[in-house]
């Protein structure tokens, strides 16, 4: 039987709630659970408790080979009981397909517009070197 260390959520609308569980991981979200091993109020301040874990047991059942997901994981780091690697995803803040090719046109044109501007300034300045030049 494969184990997750998940969140059940709780509360009413617009007011969250969370239980830590160990659950099966063909069992619903909010469904049937094993063990319930900590809480997470995301309603209450930062600085305050917000997250509450049973640590003893959260180790035993990862002995046991339970995985935790990637939010709970983030709480075990805070509570220095399991190491989250480091996330990068540097195409995170790239803008969509049609945004890059909207820029793509307005450089085209840009480029253009400078193009048109140097040839005729360059057109201009060609009669003036004639003028010196008789």
């Amino acid at each position: 039987m494969a184990l997750k260390i998940r969140l059940a959520r709780g509360g009413s609308k617009k007011r969250p709630y969370y239980h830590i569980v160990i659950a099966d991981v063909r069992a619903p979200r909010d469904g049937r659970f094993i063990e319930r091993v900590g809480k997470w109020d995301p309603m209450l301040p930062k600085d305050g408790a917000r997250v509450e874990l049973n640590e003893e047991r959260i180790k035993h059942w990862m002995e046991q080979g339970a995985k935790p997901t990637d939010r709970v994981l983030r709480f075990l780091d805070e509570a220095g009981l399991a190491k989250r690697p480091a996330r990068n995803n540097p195409n995170k803040a790239l803008p969509g397909k049609k945004a890059q090719e909207r820029l793509d046109e307005a450089k085209a044109k840009a480029e253009d517009a400078a193009a048109e501007a140097a040839d005729s300034s360059a057109e201009e300045a060609a009669p003036a070197e004639e003028a010196a030049a008789e």
